[in-house]
């Protein structure tokens, strides 16, 4: 069992992605997801905006791994496919990479696409360049805006800054996992941190036609 700790700068619902019943982590943080395994434990911790550095934003315990073409075709992850005139939800779906018959990753419309709806060539190399895996948990706790505390015996593991951390011995990883299970909170407890800073005025829909 690993344990992965890091810095969420854009809590926005969508690397993770906490909604519909599952946590999913399918874009950003590659070196995480290239060697996370299941039952492995992901714990995301707030920025300095809005002042939840040496928060917890959310945990989860890995008890899936999907490649991006599993997962975009896997009927039970359809509502994780963004829709950019939906709800805020939806806009940030994750579920936005699959290949075609050559092999060629295909960016969908969604929150690392550019503002116009075309590729942003930067963040598909980032999220694809390295690994196709998608983590997915169902136990999990998403505090987003409502991060709670780190305590002290804890807050000497966290990550600060770019980067992970995940080099602790196994009685520090106990500790760790310990604590999260305590918790009796679970689930999309509330909504992401940085919701409130969005800008009112949404970006125009994408009348492209997108495969479901």
């Amino acid at each position: 069992m690993n344990v992965f700790f890091y810095v969420i700068e854009h809590d926005l619902g969508f690397a993770p992605n906490p909604f519909h019943g599952v946590c999913s982590l399918g874009c950003c943080k590659p070196d995480i997801r290239k060697v996370a395994k299941v039952g492995d434990y992901v714990l995301g911790t707030g920025a300095v905006k809005p002042k939840l550095r040496g928060h917890l934003t959310y945990w989860m315990k890995i008890d899936e791994v999907l490649t991006f073409d599993q997962y975009w075709e896997d009927r039970r992850f359809r509502h994780k496919k963004a829709v950019m005139h939906g709800t805020t939800h939806l806009r940030y779906g994750d579920n936005i990479y699959h290949r075609d018959d050559n092999g060629t990753y295909h960016q969908e419309d969604s929150f690392h696409s550019n503002d116009d709806g075309s590729v942003s060539l930067g963040d598909l190399k980032r999220d694809t360049g390295k690994t196709d895996k998608v983590l997915l948990g169902r136990t999990f706790a998403f505090w987003g805006r409502a991060g709670i505390p780190i305590p002290p015996d804890i807050a000497c593991f966290l990550k600060t800054g770019p980067g992970h951390r995940y080099r602790f011995t196994e009685p520090q990883k106990q500790e760790i996992v310990d604590w999260i299970k305590g918790m009796p909170a679970r689930g999309n407890i509330d909504e992401p941190a940085h919701w409130q800073f969005l800008e009112k005025k949404k970006r125009k829909p994408n009348t492209r036609q997108r495969k479901v």
